[in-house]
């Protein structure tokens, strides 16, 4: 649902955009208003993915972002964002479909594989013929993903790979499914390019059970992976990852792209809350007449506008190569919980009726409950803020 009447930009934040980036937003907006909206309830509530919207996301010109060539349009880190909040301001498991192809799985091929590897890929995925996958986080190793089990045997021509992963998102249809799993040889976390077979079957060895009965993010489908005696090329072995510390290297590459999600969900439920206060009759006038509901929904523009400034700011430290992980940390940590309070307070204004799909708050508010837990939970994010202040690791 579109609120244009309902002011969310108190700073003129629009006004610093480039005339590309104010056009991007504006594209993403009405394809969210106009494709996703109308449809995303009904396949939220069936935990179905809509695949009816591949078609129409290839069709933006916005896949790959921030990467240059290959097809991709080379984005501004600010309309990376943007990219990011208008998704997340029309539904989180959308938003998660298009960082995990777009980022995760794309940037894993921009920034670790050889030219011949992104020549191979990155072109069909960036027209969304071939869409990815990013296998890391496994059953035992979530935030403690470091310490990932999945191994990997050279054999031959192939490495064989054994081991488990967990909440794969787009994992259980892919085509391109990148896998993290530890060398056997020398110890290192490397990764590996899982293709289907031309059929469009996967391998012998590789298996996806949808995660089911989650409460957030149910339109995107989340598979558990088992991976038994899976062999892949050697040359699907992407050339430039060779530590663990590659695979953050990804995961800081898209961390942002959290964050801004988050003002997107917090957005959408202060707009949901403004427009009910302003029409929904109680005692006989209006709620947002009472002191109490004004009081509520200008600590919820605070807040907004503060998200808003910590996004577009670290935007500008990326573009100018100044961004520090730690940076993003601060922005993930904060805007997420942030957007959890925004969120949980506009469904306690709408009382009742915020318990609905029909009016989103609902679904923004669970959906914000996953991206508080992935890209690095608060507290995970804490402690590495808290590395960098102090000097000293709290953690193994």
């Amino acid at each position: 649902m579109a609120y244009d009447s309902i002011d969310t930009d108190y700073y003129r934040l629009e006004d610093r955009l480039t005339d590309s980036d104010r056009a991007i937003q504006k594209q993403v907006r009405a394809f969210v208003d106009n494709e996703v909206l109308p449809i995303i309830n009904d396949y939220w509530e069936r935990a179905a993915f809509p695949f009816e919207l591949i078609p129409k996301f290839a069709d933006l010109g916005i896949v790959g972002t921030t990467i240059e060539g290959y097809g991709c349009p080379g984005l501004s880190p600010t309309a990376a964002g943007l990219i990011a909040m208008e998704l997340g301001r029309g539904d989180g498991s959308m938003n998660t479909f298009f960082g995990v192809h777009s980022g995760l799985a794309m940037g894993s091929v921009h920034l670790l594989g050889n030219e011949e590897q992104k020549d191979r890929w990155l072109p069909q995925m960036a027209r969304m013929e071939r869409i990815g996958a990013f296998a890391l986080t496994e059953p035992d190793h979530g935030s403690d993903s470091v310490g990932l089990e999945t191994s990997a045997r050279l054999d031959g021509d192939h490495y064989v790979l054994n081991g488990a992963k967990r909440w794969i998102g787009n994992a259980s249809f892919a085509d391109i499914i990148i896998i993290w799993a530890r060398d056997e040889t020398d110890g290192k976390v490397k990764a590996f390019i899982l293709e289907k077979n031309d059929d469009g079957t996967y391998p012998d060895g590789y298996s996806a059970e949808v995660i089911t009965g989650k409460i957030g993010k149910r339109a995107i489908l989340q598979p558990d992976i088992t991976i038994r005696d899976l062999r892949i090329p050697k040359e699907n072995l992407l050339a430039h990852a060779e530590s663990f510390r590659d695979a953050s290297r990804v995961l800081a590459a898209t961390r942002n792209s959290a964050a801004w999600e988050s003002v997107g969900h917090a957005a959408a439920s202060y707009e949901a809350a403004v427009a009910h206060a302003r029409t929904r009759i109680q005692f006989g006038k209006p709620l947002g007449s009472f002191q109490l509901i004004q009081n509520k929904l200008a600590n919820m523009l605070a807040e907004l506008t503060a998200m808003q400034l910590m996004c577009f700011r670290l935007a500008e430290l990326a573009e100018s190569g100044q961004q520090t992980s730690t940076m993003a940390s601060v922005a993930k940590m904060h805007t997420a919980q942030k957007a959890r309070w925004i969120c949980a307070e506009a469904r306690d204004m709408l009382g009742g009726n915020g318990l609905l799909l029909e009016n989103h708050v609902a679904r923004h508010l669970t959906d914000m409950e996953v991206v508080s837990t992935y890209e690095g939970t608060d507290s995970i994010q804490s402690l590495l803020i808290g590395r960098d202040i102090t000097g000293i690791a709290a953690f193994v």
